[in-house]
């Protein structure tokens, strides 16, 4: 995989040119305050009228336009909204205005992967993808530092896609790390499958099951807390400094040895099968059609199960815990 850093990008290419940023939210914003940090001078966020940051982006020093005056005017359009809105706002706001020869840029394959966007041929098609919840790459990035950047190239009409996609996660201060080429299919497949099977999906449930195990067992549930939510933290930040087997050489003997004899139990035969399922999932479509379909009636199903999810015993206990450390502070 072809992997670049800031001596391999030309800053002056996005440096030259009106961007607009389209959504102010956790990445929107970083995006934009980066590119301006990194010398990009001529930026414009693209709001709707009534949208809740529009004050914030006014605070910080940009211009807010709607999304289609925005674009009108812009070399380069940076879609920061979430995945669900991209169809509609593409369709409506992005596409009549978008000028031949300009550049949209995508945080996340999603909907150029899965057809809720089909961009006209006269206009190059990149991804860069950041690898930050977008609050931190813009605290590594006034301390001097990046994150990994996925970047792939999904069409070029003018020629130039390549060496602007690369200025353009330099900007945002990916090349002091590392900026990996890749396509929009494989970031967005391996994303979804990522977040659904590891990072929210699997993690979350695995931390309530096991928190649940030991309270219907008779454990105090704030015991079961700490052992399997509050240390999570703990052991995470070890293996994302040293890897796995780095972290296993810094824990007790007994964690390690029982973690050999009983991590396969659990992540065993039933969870690989799952994982095959949840795969073929992602990459048929099935996912996005689901996905797609609660958002066209409202987000029902969203819904039901974030409110859900806050009422769970682990939130409560959490939250019990969260005040008692509040009071040693007053």
């Amino acid at each position: 995989m072809p992997v670049f850093h800031d001596r391999d990008c030309d800053l002056s290419i996005i440096r030259g040119k009106r961007v607009a940023v389209i959504g102010y939210g956790s990445q929107g914003r970083t995006h934009a305050l980066n590119l301006r940090d990194s010398g990009v001078a001529d930026i414009v966020v693209g709001l709707k009228a009534g949208s809740a940051t529009r004050a914030k982006a006014i605070a910080d020093g940009f211009p807010v336009l709607t999304a289609g005056e925005a674009t009108a005017g812009a070399d380069v359009v940076a879609m920061m909204v979430s995945d669900e809105a991209h169809r509609d706002l593409y369709r409506d706001e992005i596409e009549p205005n978008i000028r031949a020869g300009a550049a949209l840029i995508f945080a996340h394959g999603l909907s150029v992967r899965f057809g809720l966007v089909t961009p006209r041929a006269d206009i190059d098609v990149i991804l860069d993808s950041p690898k930050g919840i977008g609050p931190r790459i813009r605290d590594l990035y006034e301390a001097g530092e990046g994150v990994f950047c996925l970047f792939g190239v999904h069409q070029d009409a003018t020629g130039g896609a390549h060496a602007l996609g690369l200025s353009y996660a330099a900007a945002l201060g990916c090349g002091r790390k590392g900026i990996l080429e890749t396509t929009f299919a494989a970031e967005c497949e391996s994303d979804l499958f990522g977040e659904q099977v590891v990072l929210c999906g699997g993690v979350g449930e695995l931390i309530d099951a096991a928190f649940m195990k030991l309270v219907n067992a008779g454990y105090p549930p704030e015991v079961a807390w700490f052992e399997c939510f509050y240390e999570v933290k703990l052991v995470t930040d070890l293996m994302y400094e040293r890897g796995i087997a780095g972290a296993f050489a810094k824990i007790s003997n007994t964690a390690e040895y029982g973690a050999y004899l009983t991590g396969p139990r659990v992540i065993g035969d039933a969870s690989r099968t799952a994982m095959d399922a949840v795969l073929g999932e992602v990459r048929d479509g099935s996912f996005v059609k689901r996905l797609m379909a609660d958002y066209d009636a409202g987000s029902p199903e969203l819904l039901a199960r974030r409110k859900a999810l806050g009422e769970r015993t682990i939130e409560t206990v959490g939250a019990r815990l969260a005040a008692v450390a509040a009071k040693a502070t007053d």
